[in-house]
């Protein structure tokens, strides 16, 4: 039998909206350490994750001792 990954993967995230939920599993976030590798101005232009979102998120890295990536995000246009 075989599984579908995507539909068994764990997750730690925070609860923050569905539609921020949904945006951050579908860039490939399930875990609170992957949004280390993240800029929070990157994560914060996905369709879904607004201030509420990025708020929850950096309180619970925060708990954790850990933070969004350092610097800036790249931007496109740029």
């Amino acid at each position: 039998m075989t599984s579908h990954p995507n539909k068994e993967q764990i997750s730690d995230l925070p609860k923050t909206s569905n539609p921020a939920t949904r945006a951050l599993n579908g860039a490939g976030y399930f875990r609170l350490e992957q949004l280390t590798e993240g800029y929070e101005d990157e994560i914060a232009q996905l369709h879904g994750v607004g201030p509420k979102a990025i708020r929850i998120l950096r309180e619970a890295l925060s708990e954790l001792g850990l933070s969004f990536a350092s610097g800036k995000g790249s931007k496109k246009g740029e």
